[in-house]
């Protein structure tokens, strides 16, 4: 007998009667309200509108309950329309055997988080994102000793030093803490040290975070995530030695990096630290003061952007592969799972849950960089998004850029690059946005495959540039041509695409387990969005391609 057939026959639990009350009072104290703006992408519903109390609460849309048991463990009313005040003695409180509480993007009209939640001691789970509540966080937040994530971004919320002391106190099994613009303007930076040792997502952006940044939050070895984006941190990245007890692959696991927005300053050269982060997939330091070339060491350790493979039965901690982040006993419909990204000056909203690519992003724009584009960056052969517009870099583009083969967007713009477009460039098919304006690039524009299709903002306050689709037109000596293309067996491009093939035919799954927010600059979201399915739907329509046609 199959696993689903016999679960199938495993008979519905006899819910709690108290269990079953404390539920129907606390959908009766609720109104349900359509939301003004839809953070739900179209799932919102009103799950409670199936709650009878003359049927089984465990059979209740978003209702868990225990097996053996009949107690209430999971409670998951995300997205479910709700509004109306939260008592602080709420009766959800009464759920004694709550495991799991999500109540993620309601509208609970600015009450203050229950002080009633310290008696949920069994909760390992909590989700209050984006439901309008507002205050000071209770110290009584952190009395649940069991949780493993605590979700409270999006929220008129301010933690003050002693409840963040008792958070990094009494939760020695947190593993996800999402602070997403919680005000914690009162919280020193090196009490983030103090965070449990389990932690692997750790996300405070735009929390009014102020002071010199604590490099011992390296110490937490098993972060995958860290958004520490738009703070008012400022310092160096560290420097280590081989005598600290902070040696080399500090972070083994850490695939998204995120410093975005701060006041980081210095060069990143002879650092230690970003050249020890081997699993990274997406690095932001954009929006800051770092100076001097770019980190060619850095660049030269990122093996996944370099080839990536994914298979069920891989070791993941082998030294090429890239498997899925796991979320022990978490909920997928928990599990956060959207990417935010700037492209060409347009915000755009990646689910992670539809697509099956490896997303890899490096973002070093806005700062002070100069030298020559590095070389070693043609490695990075799987890499798909390449911004380092707005420093000073100088010179000619390196010819193998051209080998990124999965590239799919390219910004260089605002920089002191100069000389001819290289024609190798042509190579990358995959290329749908490019920005190499407001440079000192000469000569004739490249021809030949997507470079048909970028328009004049692509190039503009490149003077001497000249050919389509620009109005300047090229003497007869400067016509450009296509480059010829040889993909033989000692080919380096033909050896590139076996590299990123093979990634993708494994069926490469995403290592991002978070979000990746980036500053949007004013454009409509409704049309971010627009340009952002079109994206999505094009990339992953080659990426099938590419797989019919290597089988």
């Amino acid at each position: 007998m199959s696993l689903s057939s016999s679960s199938s026959l495993i008979p519905t639990p006899i819910c709690v009667p108290d269990d079953t009350s404390a539920l129907i009072q606390f959908r009766n104290a609720m109104s349900i309200h359509e939301p003004n703006v839809d953070f739900c992408d179209g799932t919102a519903h009103p799950k409670t509108d199936s709650w009878n109390e003359t049927t089984n609460c465990c059979t209740w849309e978003g209702v868990t309950c225990d097996n053996a048991t009949g107690q209430v463990i999971g409670l998951g009313l995300g997205c479910s329309m709700l509004a109306g005040s939260l008592a602080p003695d709420t009766s959800l409180s009464g759920l004694r055997g709550l495991k799991r509480l999500n109540l993620s993007y309601n509208d609970f009209k600015h009450s203050s988080i229950p002080l009633g939640f310290s008696r949920l001691v069994s909760l390992t789970h909590l989700d209050l994102s984006g439901s309008s509540f507002s205050g000071f966080v209770p110290p009584v937040v952190s009395l649940p000793s069991k949780l493993i994530s605590l979700d409270l971004s999006t929220n008129d919320l301010t933690f003050d030093s002693h409840s963040f002391g008792m958070l990094t106190g009494n939760l020695s099994e947190l593993q996800n803490l999402f602070l997403d613009s919680v005000d914690i303007f009162d919280v020193e930076p090196t009490s983030l040290v103090n965070l449990s040792l389990s932690l692997k997502h750790l996300s405070l952006p735009n929390c009014d975070l102020q002071g010199e940044f604590p490099s011992e939050i390296f110490q937490l070895r098993n972060l995958e995530y860290l958004d520490l984006s738009f703070n008012y941190l400022t310092g160096h990245l560290p420097k280590f030695n081989w005598s600290s007890p902070l040696r080399l692959s500090v972070l083994p696991y850490l695939q998204v990096l995120i410093l975005h927005s701060n006041g980081f300053y210095g060069g990143l050269h002879n650092s230690k630290t970003i050249s020890s982060f081997l699993s990274l997939q997406v690095i932001d330091l954009s929006q800051n003061d770092f100076i001097d070339p770019l980190p060619t060491k850095f660049f030269r350790n990122l093996r996944v952007m370099k080839h990536v493979i994914y298979h069920p039965t891989m070791n993941c901690g082998g030294a090429d592969v890239m498997c899925v982040p796991r979320c022990e006993n978490c909920n997928p419909d928990e599990y956060k799972t959207i990417v935010k990204l700037n492209m060409k000056r347009l915000e755009m909203e990646l689910d992670l849950k539809s697509l099956s690519i490896g997303f890899t992003l490096i973002d070093f724009s806005n700062n002070q960089f100069d030298g020559r584009s590095p070389e070693v960056l043609a490695e990075l052969s799987a890499l798909l998004v390449l911004n380092l517009s707005h420093n000073s870099l100088t010179g000619p583009l390196p010819p193998s850029l051209g080998s990124i083969a999965a590239l799919e967007s390219l910004d260089l713009s605002w920089n002191k690059l100069g000389g001819r477009i290289p024609s190798e460039l042509t190579k990358q098919t995959f290329l749908e946005v490019l920005d190499l304006s407001r440079n000192n690039f000469i000569g004739p524009i490249p021809v030949g495959n997507q470079f048909n299709t970028f328009d004049n903002d692509s190039y503009a306050g490149n003077l001497a540039l000249c050919g389509l689709p620009l109005s300047n037109k090229c003497g007869n000596d400067e016509e450009p041509s296509p480059p010829t293309l040889k993909l033989g067996e000692d080919s380096a491009i033909d050896f590139t695409w076996k590299l990123v093939m093979m990634g993708y035919m494994c069926g490469v799954v995403l290592g991002l387990s978070m979000g990746y927010v980036v500053l949007t600059i004013g454009r409509p979201r409704w049309l971010a969005r627009m340009v952002e399915r079109d994206w999505q739907r094009n990339f992953a329509r080659r990426i099938h391609m590419i797989g019919m046609k290597t089988n």
